[in-house]
């Protein structure tokens, strides 16, 4: 008879999420080894919308925190875990509501769109939420005389403002620090080093604007060189022939990579892009959290209810897109 010391993390997960009628959920960024034993594997609001979909009873979800929010608003009478609850976000924590309520004071009539990399108050003062490959049609369903107001990501808001061509985009200031570290340096230095590589640039990214501009100057291959989400990155893999690809992201992004595509090199664009906040979900805090129901996730009825309508607003303009 196997017991329960000679199972391995994989049989384990898989017992006690049996147990606990829970599907585990795991972000690309998380470790590789958490990947792997995860039900489902992708960007916050398509893995929140396919917890939404199950009979599970719990969610588990292996990411940061305003991602278990964002299930918890999708599936409010289910219970969501989250390994530990310190894995918090650098730029969710760019803006609260406070400064979201002062903001939309200082702008009266300003229709306001949220990026999904924002906590659940945040969420619940948007007029719409938007992904990072749904923004741009997001801010277009909104009437061109009407100021927007984005938030939080400053290069994610002013990849909109580029493509949409609008000048009434206000954008607030916020970066995480992880994508913000990716520097116009470090895509100049790649390339040069792979000069026929395909480039596939997260648009949080602090070279996300340069890159484009040095595409357009003709100091990177403008055919090879994409601008998009986690998710679009996944599915521009699977068909991918070229023999390297330069991924500008958090690292724990490769591992999904190279899953879905080993005909291709998948490399970072800097080897240091890697968030401590996604790297707290380690295999023991995961079973414990299906052992003992930690950490859970609780979002205030009211405030879940405010959330879900700015979701689904999105949603509903046909564009659901990848998450982050």
């Amino acid at each position: 008879m196997t017991t329960t010391a000679e199972l391995t993390f994989a049989d384990e997960v898989r017992r006690l999420a049996d147990q606990r009628n829970a599907v585990v959920l795991a972000h690309n960024y998380m470790r590789p080894e958490i990947q792997d034993v995860a039900d489902h594997v992708g960007d916050s609001l398509a893995l929140s919308r396919i917890a939404a979909a199950t009979d599970a009873e719990t969610i588990v979800f292996c990411g940061v925190h305003f991602m278990a929010e964002t299930a918890k608003i999708l599936s409010p009478h289910k219970t969501v875990l989250v390994p530990t609850a310190e894995a918090g976000c650098s730029l969710a924590d760019t803006i609260d509501a406070d400064q979201l309520r002062a903001w939309k004071a200082e702008n009266p009539g300003a229709a306001v769109v949220a990026y999904v990399n924002t906590s659940a108050a945040v969420k619940a003062e948007a007029d719409i939420c938007c992904t990072s490959s749904n923004a741009v049609q997001v801010v277009e369903s909104i009437p061109a005389e009407r100021p927007v107001l984005f938030l939080p990501d400053q290069f994610l808001g002013a990849h909109v403002r580029r493509v949409t061509g609008r000048a009434n985009i206000n954008v607030w200031l916020g970066e995480c620090h992880v994508h913000a570290g990716i520097s116009p340096t470090d895509v100049r230095t790649q390339v040069a080093a792979h000069p026929q590589a395909e480039l596939l640039v997260h648009p949080e990214c602090g070279c996300a604007t340069s890159a484009l501009w040095l595409a357009g100057a003709g100091d990177l291959p403008a055919g090879r060189t994409r601008i998009m989400s986690t998710g679009g990155m996944v599915e521009a893999a699977r068909t991918m022939v070229s023999p390297t690809a330069l991924v500008a992201t958090e690292v724990g992004m490769l591992h999904q990579l190279r899953k879905v595509n080993t005909r291709t090199a998948f490399l970072p664009m800097n080897p240091k892009a890697s968030c401590r906040f996604m790297k707290m979900t380690t295999p023991e805090l995961l079973l414990r959290a299906l052992r003992e129901g930690r950490d859970e996730v609780q979002v205030a009825p009211d405030v879940a209810a405010r959330a879900r309508r700015a979701v689904e607003r999105m949603i509903a303009i046909g564009t659901p897109g990848g998450g982050e």
